[in-house]
């Protein structure tokens, strides 16, 4: 049975307070398979400050949600009924975000709200054309100054819809097929420097913290694997990501990509903090979080994984803003930046590409082992050792400072060798 496509009736009503009601026909099929059609009456919104050009497309929303399950995919409907919030809300964002991790999605859905759905949302889909498209992308630039990341994601996302809704057969043509990304500024990507380094990490007392931004610095994991980062990712001289933590929630077996579940290679200068931060650690057991922290409310008293914006706002920032080291150089991405920029100095640049477990740029269907290259390995100790040649952290004087951490018992700390 195919769909029907209609605009329905608006009208207001009631005696007190006026109200706009709507009423349209629903197809459907009784028990010996005759269609068989019914009239349906909704109440829509209060009169007030709603304008009936309003009232109708709030209808029409109603009437799609009500009938896209009934038949087969509709062709061009025969009036402007599509909008492009309704599409995108209705159709695309349902079809793609299983694909999307959950940091992903929480940008993407935040983008296609902002900025697209905001521009043109109320436009008939079939409207769309390739010239307004690339205008609006223009302006971006040109007028709203937009950094490239902004620029791209929309440039991206208008692509797909377009391209999802001409194969869904709701456009006769892809108007995006031929818009071209706009030319941005330059978006700066600063390092921090060798001084900066040895400042920061001559300034934390605290180990749990020297330990995390350790890994940070000299191993360059993301900012989700090294919250996610458990006891048993720890081999000695790798970490090997089980999962990532976004938000205080660890998703196991969830990692960016195929490239991003090699091990992490840890240079040997490194290796004895995370072995003091074990033995010091609350609960190193296998599944324990290397990093934790407890939850609250529905979590409480559980051990959680950290935030990563929090752990640098309140562990690391308040120590860096005292060495003068700007805020936009304390970040995760920062971090492994740095290690990628400084790493041209000590190693290959297929060295640098295994350190950060990036895909090939040139060779596709590029494998990546389980095990560590030597040359790798080198590459990393060689960069350690010169960022921190003549310095050592006071590991045996550190303790936790301004953290209520809660212990293991006793018994369960005597059969996990802690003192």
């Amino acid at each position: 049975m195919a769909m029907k496509y209609q605009k329905g009736t608006v009208y207001p009503s009631g005696k007190r307070v006026k109200t706009w009601y709507g009423k349209y026909l629903v197809y459907r099929r009784d028990q010996q398979g005759k269609e068989v059609c019914k009239h349906r009456c909704v109440k829509i919104c209060p009169k007030a400050n709603t304008p009936k050009w309003k009232a109708e497309q709030m209808l029409q929303e109603i009437i799609l949600k009500e009938t896209k399950g009934v038949g087969p995919t509709p062709t061009l409907p025969p009036d402007d009924s599509v909008t492009f919030r309704w599409f995108v809300k209705e159709r695309y964002i349902p079809m793609r975000r299983g694909s999307w991790s959950p940091t992903y999605k929480k940008t993407n859905t935040y983008n296609l709200e902002h900025y697209l759905i905001e521009h043109f949302g109320n436009l008939p889909l079939r409207q769309l054309t390739t010239f307004e498209i690339q205008i609006w992308l223009n302006k971006l630039v040109e007028e709203k100054n937009y950094s490239e990341s902004v620029v791209r994601s929309c440039f991206s996302n208008i692509r797909a819809i377009t391209h999802l809704a001409r194969k869904q057969k709701f456009l006769v043509d892809d108007p995006g097929e031929d818009v071209t990304m706009p030319i941005t500024k330059l978006a700066e990507k600063p390092v921090i420097s060798r001084e900066q380094t040895l400042a920061l990490l001559g300034a934390i007392t605290d180990l749990h913290d020297l330990c995390l931004m350790h890994i940070g610095i000299f191993s360059g994991p993301r900012a989700s694997e090294a919250m996610g980062f458990q006891w048993k990712s720890w081999t000695g001289e790798s970490l090997v990501p089980h999962g990532t933590a976004v938000e205080g929630t660890l998703y196991k077996g969830r990692v960016k990509s195929k490239a991003s579940r090699a091990p992490i290679a840890v240079p040997e200068p490194v290796r004895p903090v995370i072995e003091a931060w074990q033995r010091f650690c609350p609960d190193p057991s296998p599944e324990a979080l290397m990093f934790p922290t407890f939850g609250r409310g529905e979590r409480k008293g559980e051990a959680v994984p950290r935030h990563a914006k929090n752990f640098l706002r309140w562990r690391i920032r308040p120590i860096s803003r005292k060495l003068g080291i700007p805020d936009g150089l304390v970040t995760f991405q920062v971090m492994r930046r740095s290690l990628g920029t400084h790493m041209q100095d000590h190693g290959t640049l297929k060295d640098t590409q295994g350190a950060l477990r990036h895909a090939s740029i040139t060779t596709t269907g590029n494998i990546y082992v389980q095990v560590i290259e030597a040359s790798v390995m080198r590459a990393v100790n060689s960069h350690a050792n010169a960022v921190l040649d003549g310095w050592t952290p006071a590991i045996d004087g550190l303790g936790l400072k301004g953290r209520n951490i809660k212990r293991l018992p006793a018994e369960t700390q005597a059969s996990a060798g802690i003192r």
